[in-house]
């Protein structure tokens, strides 16, 4: 199993500043514009990409076209069909990569994504609870009404890896199904449901925290291995994270042991032109001070919150800046090779796959992928994560 990992801790100034005997530097050169496919106009995400963008034109004189779309397949297929040059994607970034979930019926399959860069910032991925249950640990969620969103496939796979870390499955929870995230939130303050996955820092976690069952955010102790173990088998993406920010009075002084992955996740195809995305990435660390406090979240593009051995490989381009930096190690690269070959395997499976007249009906057509993809992966020595 490929696992997570805590962002890595940079070496001392020195190192950091590339002062190794590596190679000088390039120099920014960025095209005039650039296309982005991001979350809507009124998500965290969008607001980052607007930062960006204004960082962009300031420092660089590239204007930033974003293109808002309203789910992970809306966001996705531009980047697909060449129309964008990168997505500020969610974690259906890794879903694609895999080729599993939304993205194993017949128009997708395993995508080459390529990471330029994340954000890790300080509210964490957590079902939000009632807080007059007394619920502490996700063990606790046992026999409780937890929401199920139909459709989603990422809020649905983030409470599974939280009940994984207690022990627990669906079978354990009393699902509650329904057919959107805010009616799922509107739930759990009429009583219908306990929990519901969410950011932290959500207008609905914030107006749960306001109601009269308050909330609260179950505790994911760091030294529990087999918890962590649990919750990575269902969900590799995750990693653990103390909690800062969020509703119901989180903060630097009251944090929360908890977990978290990237958002957004800044992606590109693997044939992304390398010195553009050089220049993309030197742009993003080397102006990170003109956009860092311009929107939520966006301080977690500092360098120090990198995770180096993620889920999806990094772009070439990137992993030469990092050695350039002198922050690339002989296991972060290793760790990449793994990754790279995993991909390949993946898109060359599925390429057999689609050649041998698989299943016309879509359903039988996801069951004989998810089949074939899982016996390919295991013959090759690694997991599948997702059956």
């Amino acid at each position: 199993m490929h696992r997570t990992a805590r962002p890595i801790l940079l070496a001392p100034f020195a190192l950091y500043m590339g002062l190794t005997g590596t190679a000088l530097a390039k120099e920014v050169e960025l095209p005039r514009t650039m296309a982005w496919s991001a979350y809507g106009t009124n998500s965290s995400g969008y607001t980052q990409a607007v930062a960006i963008g204004a960082m962009l034109q300031k420092n660089y004189g590239t204007a930033l076209r974003i293109l808002p779309g309203e789910n992970d397949v809306s966001r996705m297929t531009p980047l697909k069909g060449g129309r964008v040059d990168i997505c500020a994607c969610g974690i259906a970034a890794y879903f694609g990569a895999e080729g599993v979930l939304m993205f194993a019926t017949p128009d997708w399959g395993p995508q080459p994504l390529r990471v330029i860069t994340t954000s890790i910032a300080s509210f964490s991925m957590s079902p939000a609870v009632a807080g007059d249950l007394g619920v502490k640990t996700p063990a606790d969620l046992k026999g409780r009404k937890i929401s199920y969103i139909r459709g989603d496939d990422a809020l649905n796979k983030g409470t599974e890896a939280y009940l994984a870390f207690g022990g627990l499955t669906w079978d354990d929870v009393e699902r509650v199904d329904f057919p959107g995230y805010g009616r799922s939130f509107d739930g759990i303050i009429a009583g219908q449901s306990d929990a519901a996955f969410t950011s932290t820092v959500t207008p609905v976690a914030q107006q749960l925290a306001s109601s009269p069952r308050g909330i609260t955010w179950p505790t994911l102790a760091p030294d529990d291995q087999e918890g962590w173990a649990r919750m990575q088998k269902v969900a590799p993406y995750f990693q653990p994270h103390v909690m800062t920010s969020g509703a119901g009075g989180v903060s630097q002084d009251n944090p929360v042991d908890s977990a978290s992955y990237p958002y957004p996740i800044i992606v590109s195809n693997a044939d992304f032109e390398n010195d553009t995305a050089y220049s993309l990435i030197k742009a993003l660390q080397d102006g990170h001070a003109d956009y860092k406090d311009a929107a939520p979240g966006a301080a977690g593009y500092a360098m120090d919150k990198q995770n180096m051995t993620w889920v999806i490989p990094f772009h070439d381009a990137v992993v030469e800046y990092y050695k350039e930096k002198g922050v690339w190690t002989d296991a972060m690269q290793a760790h990449q090779d793994q990754l790279v070959k995993r991909q390949n395997l993946l898109i060359d499976t599925w390429k057999r796959f689609t050649d041998s007249n698989p299943p016309q009906d879509e359903a039988a057509f996801s069951q004989a992928w998810m089949t074939t993809r899982a016996d390919a992966l295991r013959q090759a020595g690694l997991d599948p994560v997702f059956e």
